[in-house]
Protein backbone atom coordinates (compact mmCIF):
# COMPACT_ATOMS: atom_id res chain seq x y z
CA UNK A 1 0.00 0.00 0.00
CA UNK A 2 2.78 2.08 0.84
CA UNK A 3 4.75 2.14 -2.74
CA UNK A 4 1.03 3.06 -3.97
CA UNK A 5 0.30 6.19 -2.01
CA UNK A 6 4.67 6.82 -3.20
CA UNK A 7 3.82 6.66 -6.63
CA UNK A 8 0.34 8.32 -6.51
CA UNK A 9 2.58 11.46 -5.02
CA UNK A 10 5.57 11.22 -7.16
CA UNK A 11 3.01 11.28 -10.39
CA UNK A 12 1.03 14.24 -8.54
CA UNK A 13 4.12 16.55 -8.47
CA UNK A 14 5.25 15.76 -11.61
CA UNK A 15 1.69 16.83 -12.95
CA UNK A 16 1.62 19.71 -11.33
CA UNK A 17 5.38 21.11 -11.72
CA UNK A 18 4.92 24.54 -13.96
CA UNK A 19 7.45 26.54 -16.40
CA UNK A 20 8.31 30.14 -15.65
CA UNK A 21 9.91 33.09 -17.33
CA UNK A 22 11.98 35.54 -16.62
CA UNK A 23 11.58 38.91 -18.70
CA UNK A 24 13.41 42.32 -18.10
CA UNK A 25 11.77 45.45 -17.32
CA UNK A 26 12.66 48.24 -19.23
CA UNK A 27 11.72 52.17 -19.12
CA UNK A 28 9.39 51.78 -21.89
CA UNK A 29 6.88 48.24 -22.74
CA UNK A 30 7.45 46.81 -26.31
CA UNK A 31 4.21 48.63 -27.24
CA UNK A 32 5.20 52.18 -26.31
CA UNK A 33 8.44 51.70 -28.04
CA UNK A 34 6.00 50.55 -31.30
CA UNK A 35 3.56 53.12 -30.72
CA UNK A 36 6.51 56.35 -31.00
CA UNK A 37 8.47 54.55 -33.85
CA UNK A 38 5.59 54.28 -35.84
CA UNK A 39 4.47 58.33 -35.22
CA UNK A 40 8.11 59.32 -36.08
CA UNK A 41 7.65 56.85 -39.33
CA UNK A 42 4.72 58.86 -40.72
CA UNK A 43 6.42 62.06 -39.11
CA UNK A 44 8.40 61.97 -41.79
CA UNK A 45 6.40 61.03 -44.86
CA UNK A 46 7.22 63.52 -47.83
CA UNK A 47 10.02 65.36 -46.33
CA UNK A 48 11.35 67.91 -48.32
CA UNK A 49 13.91 70.34 -48.16
CA UNK A 50 13.97 74.00 -49.62
CA UNK A 51 17.10 72.46 -51.87
CA UNK A 52 18.45 70.97 -54.63
CA UNK A 53 18.21 67.67 -54.90
CA UNK A 54 21.38 66.07 -54.13
CA UNK A 55 22.93 69.03 -51.72
CA UNK A 56 24.60 67.89 -49.28
CA UNK A 57 22.90 67.97 -45.99
CA UNK A 58 24.72 67.69 -42.41
CA UNK A 59 22.08 66.73 -40.17
CA UNK A 60 22.54 69.02 -36.86
CA UNK A 61 21.17 66.80 -33.76
CA UNK A 62 22.26 68.86 -30.76
CA UNK A 63 19.53 70.36 -29.84
CA UNK A 64 17.39 67.40 -30.43
CA UNK A 65 17.55 65.57 -27.24
CA UNK A 66 14.42 63.12 -25.99
CA UNK A 67 14.10 59.60 -25.22
CA UNK A 68 13.35 57.82 -28.59
CA UNK A 69 15.70 60.29 -30.17
CA UNK A 70 18.34 58.25 -32.02
CA UNK A 71 15.59 56.41 -34.41
CA UNK A 72 13.97 59.50 -34.59
CA UNK A 73 17.29 61.44 -36.19
CA UNK A 74 18.10 58.21 -37.76
CA UNK A 75 14.46 58.22 -39.16
CA UNK A 76 14.97 61.66 -40.41
CA UNK A 77 18.39 60.68 -42.01
CA UNK A 78 16.76 58.33 -44.01
CA UNK A 79 14.24 60.36 -45.03
CA UNK A 80 16.80 62.99 -46.25
CA UNK A 81 18.17 59.94 -48.02
CA UNK A 82 15.61 58.40 -49.68
CA UNK A 83 14.52 62.34 -51.15
CA UNK A 84 17.57 62.40 -53.11
CA UNK A 85 19.66 64.15 -50.51
CA UNK A 86 23.78 63.51 -49.87
CA UNK A 87 24.53 63.10 -46.03
CA UNK A 88 27.58 64.57 -44.87
CA UNK A 89 29.54 63.67 -42.07
CA UNK A 90 30.88 66.61 -40.61
CA UNK A 91 29.99 70.07 -41.03
CA UNK A 92 33.13 71.15 -42.72
CA UNK A 93 31.94 68.66 -46.16
CA UNK A 94 27.95 70.01 -46.12
CA UNK A 95 26.68 72.40 -48.27
CA UNK A 96 23.91 73.67 -45.86
CA UNK A 97 23.33 72.37 -42.38
CA UNK A 98 20.03 70.74 -41.30
CA UNK A 99 19.09 71.91 -37.17
CA UNK A 100 16.68 69.72 -35.74
CA UNK A 101 14.66 70.26 -33.05
CA UNK A 102 11.88 68.03 -31.05
CA UNK A 103 8.21 69.71 -30.45
CA UNK A 104 6.76 66.65 -28.58
CA UNK A 105 8.33 62.57 -28.62
CA UNK A 106 6.32 61.02 -26.44
CA UNK A 107 2.88 58.70 -25.18
CA UNK A 108 -0.76 59.89 -24.81
CA UNK A 109 -3.60 57.68 -23.48
CA UNK A 110 -7.36 58.58 -23.62
CA UNK A 111 -9.93 56.25 -21.85
CA UNK A 112 -13.73 56.89 -22.76
CA UNK A 113 -16.29 55.33 -20.13
CA UNK A 114 -19.96 54.52 -20.17
CA UNK A 115 -20.58 53.96 -16.37
CA UNK A 116 -18.64 55.14 -13.34
CA UNK A 117 -14.75 55.41 -13.87
CA UNK A 118 -12.12 54.59 -11.19
CA UNK A 119 -12.13 56.88 -8.68
CA UNK A 120 -10.28 57.58 -5.36
CA UNK A 121 -12.56 59.16 -2.46
CA UNK A 122 -11.09 60.85 0.46
CA UNK A 123 -12.47 59.38 3.75
CA UNK A 124 -11.12 61.73 6.04
CA UNK A 125 -9.06 64.91 7.08
CA UNK A 126 -6.10 62.85 7.06
CA UNK A 127 -6.22 62.30 3.83
CA UNK A 128 -6.96 58.28 4.01
CA UNK A 129 -8.45 57.35 0.42
CA UNK A 130 -10.61 54.35 -0.79
CA UNK A 131 -10.03 53.36 -4.59
CA UNK A 132 -13.75 52.55 -5.95
CA UNK A 133 -13.09 50.09 -9.47
CA UNK A 134 -14.48 51.13 -12.32
CA UNK A 135 -18.04 49.88 -13.07
CA UNK A 136 -18.73 50.82 -16.88
CA UNK A 137 -20.86 49.26 -19.33
CA UNK A 138 -18.35 49.90 -21.63
CA UNK A 139 -15.03 51.57 -22.43
CA UNK A 140 -12.78 52.50 -24.96
CA UNK A 141 -8.86 53.30 -24.78
CA UNK A 142 -7.03 54.79 -27.23
CA UNK A 143 -3.08 54.60 -26.56
CA UNK A 144 -1.19 57.33 -29.24
CA UNK A 145 2.22 57.84 -30.03
CA UNK A 146 2.72 61.85 -31.00
CA UNK A 147 5.89 63.09 -33.01
CA UNK A 148 6.49 66.59 -34.21
CA UNK A 149 9.71 67.93 -35.22
CA UNK A 150 10.84 70.93 -36.91
CA UNK A 151 13.95 72.90 -37.81
CA UNK A 152 15.68 75.55 -40.03
CA UNK A 153 18.84 75.34 -42.92
CA UNK A 154 21.40 77.46 -42.95
CA UNK A 155 24.76 77.73 -44.75
CA UNK A 156 27.44 76.22 -42.59
CA UNK A 157 30.28 78.53 -43.63
CA UNK A 158 28.12 82.03 -43.87
CA UNK A 159 25.72 80.78 -41.36
CA UNK A 160 23.28 82.37 -44.06
CA UNK A 161 19.94 81.12 -43.66
CA UNK A 162 18.62 78.69 -46.18
CA UNK A 163 15.01 78.31 -45.62
CA UNK A 164 12.67 76.98 -43.20
CA UNK A 165 11.08 73.56 -43.40
CA UNK A 166 7.66 72.72 -42.27
CA UNK A 167 7.11 70.99 -38.78
CA UNK A 168 6.71 67.24 -39.22
CA UNK A 169 3.93 65.53 -37.62
CA UNK A 170 2.77 61.92 -36.93
CA UNK A 171 0.40 59.45 -34.92
CA UNK A 172 0.11 56.33 -34.60
CA UNK A 173 -2.92 55.13 -32.32
CA UNK A 174 -4.21 51.89 -31.61
CA UNK A 175 -7.54 51.46 -29.90
CA UNK A 176 -9.45 48.79 -27.59
CA UNK A 177 -12.93 48.00 -26.17
CA UNK A 178 -13.94 46.83 -23.03
CA UNK A 179 -17.83 45.90 -22.47
CA UNK A 180 -19.14 45.08 -19.03
CA UNK A 181 -15.45 44.76 -18.25
CA UNK A 182 -14.98 41.52 -19.05
CA UNK A 183 -14.88 40.98 -23.10
CA UNK A 184 -12.02 42.65 -24.97
CA UNK A 185 -11.16 43.27 -28.08
CA UNK A 186 -9.13 45.76 -30.41
CA UNK A 187 -5.78 46.51 -30.56
CA UNK A 188 -4.57 45.57 -27.19
CA UNK A 189 -0.90 46.12 -28.15
CA UNK A 190 1.02 47.55 -31.33
CA UNK A 191 2.02 44.16 -33.71
CA UNK A 192 5.98 44.56 -35.08
CA UNK A 193 6.20 45.27 -38.52
CA UNK A 194 2.30 46.81 -38.72
CA UNK A 195 2.20 49.85 -40.16
CA UNK A 196 -1.75 50.15 -40.61
CA UNK A 197 -3.40 48.99 -36.91
CA UNK A 198 -6.75 48.39 -39.37
CA UNK A 199 -10.16 48.52 -37.96
CA UNK A 200 -10.17 48.12 -33.84
CA UNK A 201 -13.77 46.85 -34.21
CA UNK A 202 -12.62 43.42 -36.36
CA UNK A 203 -9.80 42.56 -34.25
CA UNK A 204 -10.67 39.59 -31.80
Amino acid sequence: MRPLVLGLAVVAATLSACASTTETNTGRTATEQLLFARAADRAVEGLILPLPIGTRIFVDDVYFRNEGSPYAISTIRAALSEAGFALANNRADADAIFELRAGAMGLEQMRRVVGLPDMRVPINETFNVVSIPELSVYSRRDRIGVAEFSGFLYDGKTGAPLGAVTPMIGEYRIRSHKLLMIISWGQQQAVPGERDPGDSWREF
